[in-house]
Order: C-alpha cells, then sequence, then structure tokens
C-alpha cells in the first residue's frame, strides 16, 4: 500500500514536473509569428472583416500565461470613408493558468493601450458597426433539460469565480469617433484613460476614468465594492462615485446594490451640484433647445435626490430641485410598471411660468397661420393606452405662481384616476384677495376623451387681475363666479365646438374704464367721440354688473346681462360664436332721470344710443345702433333721400359719415328719452 502511495505520487510529480517544463519549453520552439497569417485568416472568416495583426504577436504559458500584440486593425466594410473601424496600438495580458482550475483568477498585467474605435453612419443610415460576426450556418440544438424547479446550491456556488486579484489593469490613450452623416454631427471622445487599482473581490476598487468630449474634461473617480465572493446571494455592492462633465456638471452617486445578479435592489443618493444647463449645452457645441422669454430663465439647476428599488418598484424620497429662484420638494414612488401604480407628492415654493414660456411674436409665419386655420391638420392620433393602465394619487402644491402676468398664490390640487378615469378634486388656489375652488374629470375610457368641470370663485378683485392679465383697463370691481363646463376632443377645435355648459358673472361695486355710459345721456356726439375730448378718463360706476351665460356647442348666449346704476340701466343680449371667433351683441342703455349719488347733481336729458358689437373678440367693432334709435323716435319714417338716412342704412364713406352725425345731432339734441 504504502509502494502503491509512493508510486502515485512520484508519478503525479512527474506529470506535473512535464507540464510546467512544456510551458517552459514549448514557447521556445514554436514560432507563433509563423502562424500569425492563418490566425489573421481565421478571425476575418469569423468576424467578416478585414483582420490584421501587423506587429509583433507572442505567447508565453509558465509561469504566467501571457498574450501580446501591437498594430491591430479590424477593417470597415466596403462603402464608409475610413479604412479601420478599430485599431489598437499594443496589448498585454498576463494570467497565471492553474488557478483557473479553481475558480480564482490571478491577473497580473491588463494594458490596452491606444484602442481607437471609428462609428459611422452613411446618408443611408447603414452603420459600420453593423453586420459584425456571420450567423453560424447550424441550428442551434434544442435544450434536452426539462424546465423544472432551479436545484438548491451553497452560496455563492453559482458565481463563476471564487476570488479575483488583478496587479495593474489600465486602458490608455483610447480615441471614439462618431461621425453621423444622417443628421450631420460630430463627436470625438480623446485622451480616454481608465484605471482599476486594487481590483479585488474582497476589497473596494478604486475607479478613476478621464477623457476628453470634443476637447472638454470628463472624469469618474470613486470606489466600488468589495464586491464579495457571491454577489448573487446577500451581497452588497457599496458605491461611491464623483461625475465630472466639460467642466460644468458635478455629479456625486452614493449608496449600495443588493444582490446585483438577482434581487437587483439599489439605495443610491445622488447629488447633482449647481450648474448651467445653458452653459452646458455651449460646451457640447449645441443650440439651446428651448427658446424661453427671459434669456436668463434655465441658468441654475440642481438636483439631490434619493432613489430607491429594484426592477419592479422604485421610490424617489427626499427629493429637493433648484431652478432658477425655485424650489420644488419632492417625492415619488411607482409600483408594478406593466401596470404603473403612482403616488407622488409636489410642493414647489414659486415659479413664474412667463420667464420660461416662448416670446410673443406679433408676425406669424405662414406655417403658424395655417395650423391656427387648420388647428387638426397633420395630426397624429393621441394613444391613452398608459393613462387606462395607470392608476395615480397624487398632490400638486404652489406657494406662489405667475401665468400670463396672473399672479396666483397657495394653489392646490389633488388628483386621483385608474382604468383611464381622473377626478381633479380638490383645485384651490388665491387670486387677487379672493378665493377660487374647483374640481374636474378627466374621462380617457373611450377613443375620444371626455371631461368636465365645475368652478365657484368669489372676492376677486377685477381690476387688477384684468390689467396684469390682459395688461388692459377696462373693468373694475369685486368678481363672483361660478360655471360648469363640459367638452369633448382632445385638440382646440374640436374642444370649442363640443362645449357646453353655462355660468354666472357677478361684478359688485364697480366701473367700466374708457366708456362714459352717462355721456349717451346726453348727445351721440359724446358717446362716439366726436364731442371736446376730457383730460379725464371717461368712466362709468356701477353697483352690479351681472352676465348670466349658456355654451351650447360652442356658442355663447347672455341674454340676460345687465348693468345697474344710480342713474342708468344696461342690459346686453346677444352670441359669441367660440368656433369662428365671432361677436354678435347689442347693449341697450336705459336712462334714469337723476345721476344723484355718483358725484353729480345736474338734472340731465338726452338721446340713449343702443350699441351694436361685432366683429373677433381680438378685434371688435363698435357701432351706434341709429336705425333702431330713429325708428323708435321717428315713426313717421325719414326720407329716403335724407343724410339722416343714408348713415341709417350705411351709406357714404367712413370720412363723411362723423360729420353727418355732427350736423344731424344739432337737432336731436333736445329730444327727450326715457321720460
Amino acid at each position: 500500500m504504502k509502494k502503491m502511495i509512493k508510486w502515485v505520487v512520484i508519478g503525479g510529480g512527474s506529470l506535473f514536473l512535464l507540464i510546467i517544463l512544456a510551458f517552459l519549453i514549448i514557447p521556445k520552439f514554436v514560432d507563433i509569428q509563423k502562424y500569425k497569417p492563418e490566425i489573421e485568416k481565421k478571425v476575418a472568416e469569423v468576424i467578416g472583416r478585414p483582420f490584421t495583426v501587423d506587429g509583433d504577436l507572442n505567447l508565453s504559458l509558465f509561469p504566467w500565461a501571457g498574450l501580446s500584440f501591437s498594430d491591430l486593425h479590424l477593417g470597415n466594410p466596403p462603402g464608409f470613408k475610413g479604412k479601420d473601424f478599430l485599431s489598437v496600438k499594443s496589448f498585454e495580458l498576463k494570467v497565471k493558468l492553474i488557478p483557473l482550475i479553481l475558480k480564482e483568477i490571478r491577473v497580473k498585467r491588463f494594458v490596452l493601450d491606444g484602442p481607437r474605435i471609428f462609428l459611422e453612419r452613411r446618408k443611408d443610415g447603414l452603420g459600420n458597426w453593423e453586420g459584425i460576426g456571420k450567423p453560424s450556418d447550424k441550428a442551434t440544438p434544442k435544450s434536452q433539460k426539462k424546465e423544472g424547479k432551479p436545484s438548491k446550491s451553497e452560496p455563492g456556488a453559482d458565481f463563476p469565480i471564487k476570488s479575483l486579484a488583478v496587479g495593474e489593469f489600465a486602458i490608455t490613450n483610447g480615441f471614439v469617433l462618431w461621425n453621423d452623416d444622417v443628421k450631420g454631427v460630430r463627436k470625438e471622445i480623446s485622451d480616454v484613460v481608465l484605471r482599476l487599482s486594487d481590483v479585488s473581490l474582497e476589497r473596494p476598487i478604486h475607479i478613476t476614468f478621464t477623457a476628453r468630449l470634443d476637447n472638454r474634461p470628463l472624469s469618474l473617480e470613486g470606489d466600488v465594492g468589495p464586491l464579495g465572493k457571491g454577489p448573487d446571494k446577500g451581497s452588497i455592492i457599496p458605491l461611491d462615485l464623483a461625475i465630472k462633465a466639460l467642466e460644468q456638471v458635478d455629479v456625486n452617486l452614493k449608496g449600495k446594490i443588493v444582490e446585483a445578479v438577482t434581487r437587483q435592489e439599489f439605495d443610491l443618493a445622488v447629488k447633482v451640484s449647481p450648474f448651467s444647463p445653458r452653459k452646458l449645452m455651449a460646451a457640447l457645441g449645441q443650440t439651446f433647445p428651448i427658446i424661453t422669454s427671459d434669456p436668463k430663465a434655465l441658468n441654475l439647476v440642481a438636483l439631490s435626490v434619493k432613489l430607491k428599488g429594484d426592477p419592479k418598484n422604485v421610490s424617489v424620497s427626499d427629493g429637493i430641485l433648484d431652478m432658477d429662484d425655485s424650489k420644488l420638494n419632492f417625492y415619488a414612488n411607482v409600483k408594478e410598471f406593466s401596470r404603473p401604480n403612482v403616488t407622488f407628492d409636489l410642493n414647489l415654493d414659486q415659479i413664474d411660468l412667463d420667464k420660461y414660456l416662448s416670446p410673443r411674436s406679433e408676425k406669424k409665419s405662414d406655417e403658424e397661420k395655417k395650423k391656427i386655420k387648420h388647428p387638426t391638420q397633420g395630426q397624429k392620433k393621441i394613444d391613452y393606452t398608459l393613462l387606462k393602465q395607470l392608476l395615480l394619487d397624487g398632490t400638486i402644491r404652489v406657494g406662489k405662481l405667475k401665468a400670463h402676468g396672473a399672479k396666483i398664490q397657495d394653489f392646490y390640487l389633488k388628483v386621483s384616476g385608474k382604468n383611464g378615469l381622473f377626478h381633479l378634486d380638490p383645485i384651490t388656489l388665491k387670486l387677487y384677495q379672493g378665493d377660487i375652488s374647483s374640481k374636474g374629470i378627466l374621462d380617457v375610457c373611450e377613443e375620444i376623451p371626455k371631461s368636465n368641470i365645475e368652478i365657484q370663485a368669489k372676492g376677486i378683485q377685477a381690476g387688477p387681475m384684468l390689467k396684469d392679465l390682459l395688461k388692459k383697463d377696462f373693468l373694475e370691481g369685486i368678481l363672483k363666479f361660478e360655471a360648469a363646463i363640459r367638452m369633448t376632443g382632445d385638440n382646440p377645435e374640436r374642444i370649442k365646438r363640443t362645449l357646453n355648459g353655462k355660468g354666472d358673472f357677478l361684478f359688485n361695486d364697480g366701473a367700466i374704464v374708457g366708456i362714459d355710459l352717462a355721456g349717451m345721456v346726453r348727445n351721440v356726439k359724446a358717446t362716439f367721440g366726436l364731442d371736446e375730448k376730457n383730460a379725464k378718463k371717461p368712466r362709468t360706476d356701477f353697483a352690479e354688473l351681472h352676465t348670466p351665460f349658456t355654451i351650447t356647442n360652442g356658442i355663447l348666449d347672455t341674454s340676460g346681462a345687465s348693468l345697474v346704476s344710480p342713474f342708468l340701466r344696461v342690459t346686453a343680449s346677444g352670441k359669441a360664436n367660440l368656433v369662428n371667433d365671432a361677436l354678435d351683441f347689442i347693449v341697450e342703455p336705459k336712462f334714469v332721470t337723476t345721476i344723484k349719488g355718483q358725484g353729480d347733481f345736474i338734472q340731465r336729458s338726452g338721446l340713449m344710443v343702443p350699441v351694436i358689437i361685432t366683429g373677433t373678440f381680438s378685434s371688435p367693432k363698435f357701432r351706434p345702433d341709429l336705425k333702431g334709435m330713429f325708428e323708435k323716435k321717428f315713426k313717421g319714417g325719414i326720407s329716403e333721400s335724407s343724410d339722416l338716412k343714408k348713415i341709417i342704412k350705411g351709406e357714404g364713406s367712413e370720412t363723411d359719415q362723423p360729420s353727418l352725425i355732427q350736423d344731424k345731432i344739432k337737432g336731436l339734441k333736445g329730444i327727450p328719452f326715457g321720460r
């Protein structure tokens, strides 16, 4: 027995010695350079591209298995500008062979110097990276292994290696060129250097990466790990990385990844230091993609947030986004990406949206005019599948908000929805010392969305609001408003045609600025600006201005509008077609014999002139209803040949009519009305 063991040991030792001697002797007597043409030919056949190693090709087996070569070239297919797809100046690898049997990797040196990659896309859209390698002629045999429950194994048994140690790992002098003839874009990444220090499964791996993008610096530095012996079984991989780009962006990423192979859970903290998106785009050589009315908008952005989750769920917490003068605190949670279940909370301290809107241009291009005239032309059909699958529950708060000049405070919105039906309830805000409350529904269950909204407002100072919103001073008073509107569609044209509902505007203790309705009591000349100008801006004070309305298929009807003043009453009726933007109203003042209480104690008498309003919302037209007025006053009729008849019928030039009015008004000045 002892002799058997002895001879087994001697035999095994001799075999081991022979293997070592073979590793030492074979490279000495075998000229690898002799086989280089054959190696190049085989590689070219497999890859389907020209392949050459113009420099030395060396192979060693003991004590370190080594491979080194220089001046490697992988060519481009025909039809591309560059000769090479890939070239390498030199490469050296030294690794121990025997530990590989035990799943232990011992690398002494891994150095890749001067790798150059040329990515090119031709005008026909074909890229030079496409078609690398040839598909195998042999069909892949179907696996005979039956599917079943995975077998239980020891922790770390599925991990391909037990240990890892790398002495030197470096990629130096790298270069990547991206040339896109389709978009006319050319980008270069040069001076690429990647170094890994202290590479091991038991200790953190230090990473250093530097490069230049279009001659602008990029860098990444930090630690990853330790990876552990079994990252698929309960292991935790710490991360601590700092990324700097183009001398503009500084990002810090810190956290951990749990079971990177199986569970893939992550818990990360991301911090982006303040930077200027405008300067970043300039550093990239790109025009800033957003045109804002304020050229200084989007000049400062910073972010800090915590991300936690796995491939099925993600939560965002402690989020803080700084953008110019605004600060947003946010939280969000997303579950089940196949049918997203989203909860969120957004809290914004203040924002001036007018700074971020496109600047208004008085002149519109022919294309813009065409879109306005035919808003649905060329519009793609909107797919609401994602909204139908979405489960949503969130809140939005804004402390101060400015939009189109209007100033809003304490905005609050709660939104919830599922199966394509979304509720916006409540919506509350403060507006010019008043309060607005609202609620709405958006229904995308069917192909065409439907929506409705209810609004109640009270105590709003109308004057300051209209000055800020419309840049016009024409109405003052305390506004109370309520409305219920419903609509169908997802484009402005269809929405206007399907508008239906009703509402009520009520202004108290206000004034109409720019119109002196008391002047209408005196005569036509004062009414339509033919009298001498008064330095004081005309106005009509009122106790109440009431405008109930209904909307039917986009046509607004205000048949019951009225104004109550101590010296007169005014009624208005008519329609506004929201579809074609047309106005058709008549305003009829009724005289009250005294105007006491309005700062004027003079008894007045005169001719009340109804006013017809036509035109459009953007260009309304006002004219006196002389025909109606004179038909009431001259029941006996008016001579067809008279100038007055011409005015009534709208004949004569526009320049003639004011003088005709002046002449005839002198004779009508004393006619009483309303007595």
